[in-house]
């Protein structure tokens, strides 16, 4: 698997398929990797990645601070994971793409769209993470995470992380660095080092950043009024991807199309050419 650097950090992606280029940023949150497009709930079951490389030139890769790629204990945001995303599309010699996130990925597209309108061709939101209890779910998990390494320490943060291969998700324990720890043993050291209090001020300050809002986190409402990329939403339905996180994007996205379909229904004979009618219909008017 292809690895580059990007703003020091590396980058593990994988480039799939043929045709116009399509950016996808992975679901599953703080462990969002190019796998997650064939493992992940509603999308292994839909098999979008399949279907979408044989029109597209599909880049998929691994959020920074998950599966291969690197990672720094820095009060991460979403501009970070924009840079991200855009920096892999400079080291492939692509200007302008069309973009799709699943779950958490949305919140970086909507943010990559205006802080990048020229290069974004279309985007597509698909099951957007947001929502009342995910925003509480969130704050809990990190809540429980510095409780444990300002008892344990940092160090035993460490041993836990690679004890096991649990995730954030999994056991808040082991941290939002828990994959960094596991592939570099010299962060690992720098990590186990750090003064706790400084570290406890960094990861609150992510928390309250990532995860400020009830609705989508990521860009501010009166930015994404100003967007004027072709849109198309398809809601989720469960407590982490609330489908009114979907309707406030219909509501702020101007045109947006909202593909009114039940989760349950989604088939993967109907949503990977529901997708790529949207693409089709978007790249011609490019």
């Amino acid at each position: 698997m292809p690895v580059t650097e990007i703003d020091g950090l590396r980058t593990r992606y994988e480039v799939s398929g043929q045709g116009p280029a399509l950016l996808m940023f992975s679901p599953g949150g703080f462990d969002s990797t190019l796998e997650s497009w064939r493992t992940v709930g509603v999308y292994r079951r839909l098999n979008l990645l399949e279907h979408l490389s044989r029109s597209y030139t599909c880049v998929t890769f691994d959020r920074r601070e998950s599966g291969g790629s690197g990672g720094r204990v820095e009060r991460v945001s979403w501009a970070h994971y924009v840079a991200q995303g855009a920096g892999l599309l400079d080291h492939l010699g692509i200007e302008r793409a069309h973009l799709m996130g699943g779950c958490v990925g949305c919140s970086t597209v909507a943010s990559f769209a205006v802080a990048h309108p020229g290069r974004v061709l279309s985007m597509v939101l698909y099951s957007p993470a947001g929502g009342v209890k995910y925003r509480m779910r969130q704050h809990a998990r990190f809540v429980e995470h510095l409780a444990y390494a300002r008892g344990e320490g940092l160090k035993a943060v460490v041993e836990r992380a690679r004890g096991s291969d649990a995730g954030f998700t999994a056991d808040p324990r082991v941290g939002p660095w828990v994959s960094v720890l596991r592939t570099d043993d010299a962060f690992a050291r720098r990590y186990a080092a750090m003064d706790g209090e400084r570290y406890a001020t960094t990861v609150t300050g992510l928390a309250r950043h990532l995860f400020d809002r009830d609705t989508v986190p990521g860009p501010e409402p009166e930015d994404l009024l100003a967007l004027d990329a072709p849109t198309l939403i398809v809601p989720g339905q469960d407590t982490s991807h609330a489908p009114s996180a979907a309707r406030y994007l219909q509501e702020c996205v101007p045109g947006a199309e909202y593909w009114d379909v039940p989760v349950a229904e989604q088939t993967e004979k109907s949503a990977p050419a529901r997708v790529l009618r949207f693409l089709r219909e978007a790249g011609s008017g490019a």
